[in-house]
């Protein structure tokens, strides 16, 4: 049985995604974080996952239900694809911190930044 928000709340100016869970528990979502782990194909790769940089800046413009089952969150850079289904979105919340820091490592690993100025910078050196 999926964990079913009862609550969710967009705060444009924050950039977060709240959810709230009849258990009590209360997570904030960043926008950034949700994009970088957008379940869309352009992200996950078919099973390739592609990095994802120059994120720091997006927003949340819109957020919709998706049947029964997802959230569709639409981001201020244009980025709409791939559902959100509710386990997913749980466990993104649960797991936050691991996931945030996992792609943290992966960015500097791969010599990328969350800034998009520094990516343009860089080509243009």
């Amino acid at each position: 049985m999926p964990q079913l928000p009862t609550d969710i709340k967009l705060h444009k100016a924050s950039k977060t995604l709240e959810l709230k869970y009849a258990s009590g528990e209360t997570y904030h979502l960043p926008a950034e974080f949700l994009r970088v782990h957008s379940p869309s194909a352009e992200v996950q790769g078919h099973g390739n996952p592609i990095l994802q940089t120059g994120k720091i800046n997006v927003g949340l413009s819109k957020v919709e239900p998706a049947g029964q089952y997802a959230l569709k969150l639409t981001f201020d850079d244009g980025h709409d694809s791939g559902l959100f289904t509710w386990d997913y979105l749980y466990q993104l919340a649960q797991r936050q911190d691991e996931l945030w820091t996992d792609y943290l490592v992966e960015l500097k690993t791969a010599g990328k930044s969350r800034d998009p100025s520094e990516s343009i910078v860089k080509l243009m050196l």
